[in-house]
């Protein structure tokens, strides 16, 4: 077709047929038969073929008749079903053919593509993503983000996060919850093990990941799953990755982590206060007026939300959990019960007995309750070792510790277990941080013994100094 509008178009600005012939690569003959169609309208070469019937005419065409009344009464009918009663009926022909006359009129079942727009307050939308990030200096880091997006005021929520794992959602998903101004009726997500671990082949969720549930619970949020293997039903929460990624981190350069972070806050204020949405074409901050009566209240604040986690005390009075321990009572041991995750603390209970610790983070790192350790070394049988779990009490202060007791246990072997007693009780008197820095003095001076250790604490300035001095920051 596009060769029939080129002779068209040659021989309308005036050149002569031969000429036309041979800058189009035809012959004389084509060019007058092309003369005498109507002007080309499309450049569909396989409909105008159908149109002009060209080709052989197919042996399976004369049953089309037979095919349709077939497929009527059966339209799951299989195609070599269809085949075996057309040759008892005659057909002589190939079985290509054949299949490709089936393929053309058997009904094909499309599924009906829905969008939808949500009611305010209705719905909020979730969803994890990560970019590789290229700063100034010429450093890449990949960088996971968690972004929320109202669906009707189109208020978004977006956060630079450390990882994708379930503490990590719930917690930034609350944050922005808070942010918004409460909740709305359901939150939509794809199906990450983070939210849905397994689910039937009618797409009924049968494991719900435990951490989750338990905060959809003490939210009192409504949780919507897309569809498996539904990319209609994706694409909307999917859609919100792709716009964060093209229209922010593809777009700018950054110094640095904090001056991304920095960025991303004057990128939403922008885009939620100032910027028409191209979904709705109104600014989501007025829109959001709308929405925000709507939206109920968090039953908890972001601070106060807290993981629950099964746990058993250990047989040496400990909960370990992520690599850390905490610390609990001895006639504890062996009870089972719930530890509370806090952003910034841990809190556990285990029947009558509960404990609360600041929450760990560095590797392997422990806490031990002063009360915890009293209790400890009183339970403990015999004077070996009571003086065993004393000395692992001060170890759990840290390399200071490790090393001023390798020292003390070396230079008095005879008589170590007697200033493990002294320190142990200057441990529970003044604390893990105050006797690092005066482990730090006592190596730096070496002086050795916990007469030396009770001298420092009892001059905190010079203590303070000492450590500002002698302990790298």
């Amino acid at each position: 077709m596009l060769k029939r509008h080129e002779i068209q178009v040659l021989r309308r600005a005036g050149h002569g047929q031969e000429e036309v012939a041979k800058l189009a690569g035809v012959s004389v003959r084509s060019i007058r038969r092309v003369e005498d169609e109507v002007p080309v309208s499309h450049v569909d070469n396989e409909a105008e073929r159908d149109k002009r019937r060209i080709g052989r005419p197919s042996k399976a065409e004369p049953f089309r008749p037979f095919v349709v009344a077939q497929l009527a009464k059966e339209p799951h009918l299989l195609a070599v079903e269809v085949v075996r009663r057309a040759r008892l009926e005659g057909y002589a022909g190939g079985k290509s053919a054949l299949y490709e006359l089936i393929h053309a009129i058997r009904p094909r079942h499309v599924r009906l593509v829905t969008r939808f727009e949500g009611l305010p307050g209705e719905f909020t939308q979730h969803d994890f993503g990560e970019v590789d990030v290229r700063f100034l200096d010429g450093a890449t880091k990949r960088v996971h983000f968690f972004g929320s997006r109202l669906k009707y005021s189109r208020w978004v929520e977006v956060s630079v996060v450390p990882n994708q794992q379930v503490e990590t959602l719930v917690r930034t998903m609350t944050d922005h919850f808070a942010a918004m101004g409460g909740i709305p009726l359901l939150a939509v997500f794809d199906r990450p093990t983070t939210i849905a671990k397994s689910w039937g082949r009618d797409g009924q969720v049968t494991e719900w990941n435990p951490t989750f549930a338990g905060v959809a619970l003490d939210l009192g949020l409504g949780i919507e799953l897309c569809w498996p293997h539904s990319p209609e039903q994706k694409g909307a929460v999917e859609n919100l990755v792709k716009w964060v990624k093209g229209s922010f981190f593809k777009q700018r350069r950054f110094l640095d982590e904090e001056d991304l972070r920095r960025q991303l806050g004057e990128w939403l204020a922008e885009v939620n206060t100032q910027r028409p949405s191209r979904a709705t074409g109104v600014i989501p901050a007025e829109r959001v007026k709308e929405e925000q009566p709507r939206l109920r209240p968090l039953k908890v604040a972001p601070a106060e939300l807290a993981l629950r986690i099964p746990i058993a005390i250990g047989p040496t009075g400990v909960v370990v959990h992520d690599t850390h321990e905490y610390s609990m009572p001895p006639e504890s041991m062996g009870i089972p019960g719930t530890l509370y995750l806090y952003r910034d603390r841990v809190r556990i209970v285990a029947g009558r007995y509960a404990a609360t610790h600041p929450r760990l983070f560095g590797p392997a790192a422990k806490s031990t309750l002063p009360e915890h350790r009293a209790q400890r070394v009183a339970a403990a049988a015999g004077k070996r070792a009571k003086r065993y779990m004393q000395r692992e009490h001060l170890l759990e202060i840290g390399r200071e510790a490790l090393e001023y007791l390798t020292e003390l246990t070396h230079r008095r072997p005879q008589v170590w277990i007697r200033d493990i007693d002294r320190l142990h009780e200057l441990l529970q008197r003044h604390g893990k941080e105050v006797l690092r820095a005066a482990f730090a003095r006592g190596l730096a001076e070496q002086a050795i013994g916990a007469e030396y250790i009770a001298h420092y604490l009892e001059t905190p300035a010079r203590l303070a100094t000492a450590t500002q001095r002698e302990l790298p920051l």
